[in-house]
C-alpha cells in the first residue's frame, strides 16, 4: 500500500550514522560492560519499550501499539521532532523523546526496542541495541547487504537470551496459520506451486526538494543506496509465506525487472517479476516454485473474485488450492479454499472404471468447485457448546457460504505480532518470525536483485561466501 514519506534530511541521516559509527567504535557508554540483559522491571510485569523511528512505519505501529496493555512505550526517537511529537500524542503515554538514538538506548527504563527506521540503518542499530542489552524487534527485512547477514546471526548468537523478531506479521495471522496446518495435513495435497502479486498505480511517489541528497534521503525508498526497492518492501512478505509453507529455503531464482514507466528521478526497478525454484522431495522428483509479480501500473487482482485490489497469494496443491490475503486496517484478511474436481471415471467397453482420465474435455465435463471460506476455532462445532452458540455458529457458517459474512481473524495479525514479541520478552520463549526467518527472507530480497540487475541464475547458497570478509560497517561507511 503507498505509504508516507518520512521526512528525513542528509543532516538527520549522517547524524544517525555517527551515531552507529561511535557505538560500533565503542565510544558509547552503553557498550561499556556489555554484554548484559535488560530485565523487564515494570511492576505489573509490562514490557517497557522505546521505538526507534516513528514516520510512517513507526507511526502506525503506535496506532495498534496503544492498545496492547502487555506493553507500554516509555521512549521515541526520531531525527524529526514532528514525527516525535505526533507519535508521542498517538500512542499516549508522554514517551521521553530523542533524536539521538543513543540516548535512548542508555536508557534503563528501556527493556526493548522497536526499530522502524528506513531499511539501510535496520542493521547498525539492531546490532546496536542488542550490544546495549536490550530486546529487539526489527521491522521487515531484517538486513541490507549480504555481510550484514552473516554478522547479526553471529551477533545473535553472542546474545541467545535476547529476542530478536522480526516484522513478518503474515506468521501472526491466524488464518495463514490454519492455511500453513492444511498443508502440513496433506488436506490440499502435495503443494507445488504458489503465485504472489503485490500490484500497484502508481505506488511510492517521490516528493521532490532542490537538494538532491535531500531528495534522496527524504524518499530513501526510491534509491538504491538506502533501499532494497519492491523486492525488500513488498516482495519480501510473499517470499517468507512461501518459504513457510514449503517448510524451506528457495535453491534459486531467477528474475526480471527493470526502470520503464516512472520517470521522476528514481533509480530503482519499477516493475519485477521472479520465479523461486524450491528443492525437491527426498526422492529428487517434485521441485516446487512461486512466481511473483510487481508492478506500478494496474492495481488489478484476480483473486477474490477481483473484490480486493494490489496484493494475495494463491497456494495450489494436487488436491486444492487456497486463495488468501492478510489484509489490512480496513479489509479484513481473506482465505478461501478451492478443491481440485474429480474428474468422472470412464468407462471402458468391457465395463470396467478406468482410473486414469485424459485432461482437456473430461476435466471440462468434471466442472469447478466453488470455492468455500476458511474457518477458524471459533467456527468449529464443540460437544460442549449450549444450543444456542451451536445454533449461532451454523448461522454463521451458512452466511459465509452465501457471501453474505466473511469470516475474520477478531485480531489484526500486526497487534499479535506485538504481544507476542512481548510475550517472548517476558518468558523468554522463541518468536514465530525469529532471526533466522528474517535473515532468509533478507537474503532471498538480496539475491532476487542480483539476479535481476546481473540477468543471471542465482543460487541460494552464493550467500554463503556473498560479503564474507567484508566488514559490516556503520551506515555512512561504504563497504
Amino acid at each position: 500500500m503507498p505509504e508516507e514519506q518520512p521526512d528525513l534530511t542528509r543532516r538527520d541521516a549522517l547524524k544517525l550514522a555517527g551515531a552507529g559509527a561511535a557505538v560500533a567504535a565503542g565510544t558509547s557508554k552503553l557498550v561499556e560492560g556489555a554484554p548484559w540483559i535488560q530485565k523487564v522491571k515494570a511492576a505489573n510485569d509490562t514490557v517497557q519499550y522505546g521505538i526507534i523511528g516513528v514516520g510512517s512505519r513507526g507511526w502506525y505501529h503506535t496506532k495498534h501499539l496503544k492498545n496492547i496493555d502487555t506493553g507500554r512505550c516509555t521512549a521515541l526517537c526520531d531525527v524529526d521532532q514532528s514525527h516525535l511529537d505526533r507519535a508521542a500524542e498517538t500512542i499516549g503515554t508522554n514517551p521521553a523523546k530523542f533524536k539521538d538514538y543513543r540516548e535512548l538506548l542508555d536508557r534503563k527504563d528501556v527493556d526493548a526496542v522497536l526499530i522502524a527506521t528506513p531499511l539501510f540503518l535496520h542493521f547498525p542499530i539492531t546490532r546496536d541495541s542488542l550490544m546495549a542489552g536490550k530486546h529487539t524487534f526489527c521491522e521487515k527485512s531484517m538486513v541490507f547487504k549480504p555481510e550484514e547477514v552473516h554478522a547479526l546471526r553471529a551477533l545473535a548468537k553472542e546474545h541467545p537470551k535476547q529476542i530478536l523478531q522480526v516484522g513478518l506479521q503474515r506468521r501472526y495471522s491466524r488464518f495463514y496459520q490454519a492455511v500453513k496446518d492444511m498443508v502440513d495435513k496433506g488436506i490440499l495435497g502435495e503443494v507445488t506451486h504458489m503465485q504472489a502479486q503485490w500490484h500497484r498505480n502508481p505506488g511510492w511517489k517521490l516528493t521532490p526538494y532542490k537538494d538532491p541528497a535531500e531528495q534522496k534521503l527524504k524518499n530513501w525508498r526510491l534509491y538504491k543506496d538506502y533501499s532494497a526497492g519492491m523486492a525488500g518492501e513488498l516482495a519480501s512478505h510473499q517470499l517468507d509465506v512461501a518459504d513457510w509453507m514449503f517448510g524451506s529455503a528457495p535453491e534459486s531464482v531467477i528474475g526480471v525487472g527493470d526502470h520503464s514507466f516512472i520517470f521522476d528521478g528514481r533509480d530503482i526497478m519499477d516493475n519485477i517479476q521472479m520465479i523461486y525454484k524450491y528443492p525437491a522431495r527426498a526422492d529428487g522428483k517434485g521441485s516446487k516454485k512461486l512466481s511473483c509479480s510487481y508492478i506500478s501500473t494496474n492495481s488489478h487482482c484476480p483473486y477474490f473474485n477481483s473484490t480486493r485490489t494490489e496484493f494475495g497469494e494463491l497456494i495450489m496443491g494436487t488436491a486444492g488450492s487456497v486463495e488468501i490475503t492478510v489484509g489490512d486496517d480496513n479489509n479484513p484478511a481473506l482465505a478461501t479454499w478451492f478443491r481440485e474436481p474429480t474428474p468422472p471415471p470412464t468407462v471402458t467397453k468391457a465395463g470396467a472404471v478406468k482410473e486414469n482420465y485424459v485432461a482437456g474435455a473430461t476435466m471440462v465435463a468434471a466442472g469447478s468447485q466453488k470455492g468455500v471460506p476458511i474457518l477458524l476455532e471459533k467456527d468449529a462445532n464443540h460437544p460442549n457448546d449450549s444450543f444456542l452458540t451451536g445454533e449461532m455458529k451454523y448461522a454463521r457458517r451458512y452466511l459465509y457460504s452465501k457471501g453474505v459474512l466473511i469470516p475474520e481473524e477478531g485480531r489484526n495479525p500486526v497487534d499479535i505480532q506485538f504481544d507476542r514479541f512481548f510475550e517472548c520478552v517476558k518468558t523468554g520463549a522463541k518468536p514465530t518470525a525469529d532471526v533466522e526467518v528474517g535473515l532468509a527472507d533478507s537474503t532471498g530480497v538480496i539475491l532476487s536483485n542480483i539476479a535481476m540487475e546481473q540477468d543471471r541464475k542465482v543460487y541460494f547458497s552464493e550467500m554463503d561466501k556473498l560479503g564474507k570478509g567484508a566488514e559490516a560497517k556503520p551506515a555512512g561507511k561504504k563497504a
